[in-house]
């Protein structure tokens, strides 16, 4: 109760007052004077969360879309701190659920929102803001993947995780390096260049559980990890999502890519990057960065099964990238 009553307090500041309230989504949803909103404990920079809510606000004047705008509170401040000292931040949110990765009209809407999210989300480039060059991260991940594989072999493996990962990591290094020299020899620097120019952003964490799917179209929320990037770093983060459920089908992904192209047109170096990204490891390198990085002494079940059924579906996810992305037609 102290928590509810901790979180409703800071609604004062916004001169509402909440007339029921739940937890969820990790925040206190609240009915208010205003509609729906939700209240979730602040971690960020105010510097970034003011450019944050400017694109946002762009959004909704230039397209209409529905995004969770950030509300001022009636000190003019985005960010509300409680009597404990505990920062907060309130936006408004949509009665609704989450797109369904197994229903194709609800991929189909996300994907249509996602580009029309990418014709409007630009600004101005401030260089702290910008992401890392994809080179520099399959650089850095391929290491990675390596220093696993060394550390493990060095202290022997103990457990099935550290078994499968010796057993396999070759296989995807292997993939990971191929990529990386795909990636030197294409058009990323001039697609990257060119989105910097424009200001293009991406939503960082464009997945499932952030689409909302209401009664009259979709609601985009949860942009904490913006970035001025290539807007295909998006576009390929919310399809591996999808099609890791889906079993990597070809004729989904390219219906995917038909509905993201009705909305924004792919140009070839879009694609050529969209193909490129399908082609490297990165679910194996999150699955062994976890490992690395975590307790060692207890490997999850669930992790276990994971890496076993990448290895699994190794030939699959390859073969994925290169039927999906030939004789491409519009």
């Amino acid at each position: 109760m102290l928590l509810y009553d901790r979180g409703l307090s800071v609604l004062e500041q916004y001169g509402l007052t909440a007339k029921s309230s739940y937890r969820g989504r990790g925040a206190l949803l609240c009915q208010t004077e205003k509609g729906l909103l939700i209240l979730r404990e602040f971690r960020g920079s105010a510097k970034r969360l003011e450019k944050q809510r400017e694109f946002l606000l762009q959004v909704q004047k230039q397209s209409g879309e529905n995004v969770d705008q950030i509300l001022v509170n009636q000190a003019g401040e985005l960010v509300s701190v409680d009597k404990e000292g505990i920062p907060y931040v309130l936006k408004n949110w949509y009665e609704g659920k989450e797109c369904d990765t197994k229903s194709q009209e609800d991929v189909i809407k996300s994907v249509e929102a996602l580009a029309r999210l990418h014709r409007v989300m630009k600004l101005p480039v401030c260089e702290e803001y910008v992401a890392e060059p994809l080179d520099e991260e399959y650089l850095r991940h391929n290491r990675e993947l390596r220093r696993i594989q060394k550390f493990i072999r060095k202290k022997g493996a103990g457990n099935s995780f550290e078994k499968a990962y010796l057993s396999s990591v070759e296989w995807f290094l292997e993939r990971g390096t191929q990529a990386l020299k795909r990636l030197e020899t294409s058009g990323y620097q001039q697609l990257r260049q060119t989105a910097l120019e424009e200001g293009s952003i991406c939503h960082g964490e464009y997945n499932q559980h952030n689409v909302l799917m209401l009664k009259r179209g979709t609601a985009v929320t949860n942009f904490e990890k913006w970035s001025f990037d290539v807007p295909m770093a998006d576009l390929y983060r919310f399809m591996r999502k999808v099609l890791e459920k889906n079993n990597w089908d070809v004729s989904l992904a390219r219906e995917i890519l038909k509905a993201y192209h009705r909305q924004k047109p792919l140009t070839a170096a879009e694609l050529e990057n969209l193909q490129i990204r399908f082609s490297y490891p990165e679910k194996y390198w999150k699955l062994g960065n976890y490992y690395f990085t975590h307790r060692k002494s207890w490997i999850s079940e669930k992790n276990v099964e994971k890496i076993l059924q990448l290895i699994e579906q190794k030939n699959l996810w390859e073969d994925f990238e290169k039927k999906c992305f030939c004789n491409w037609e519009f």
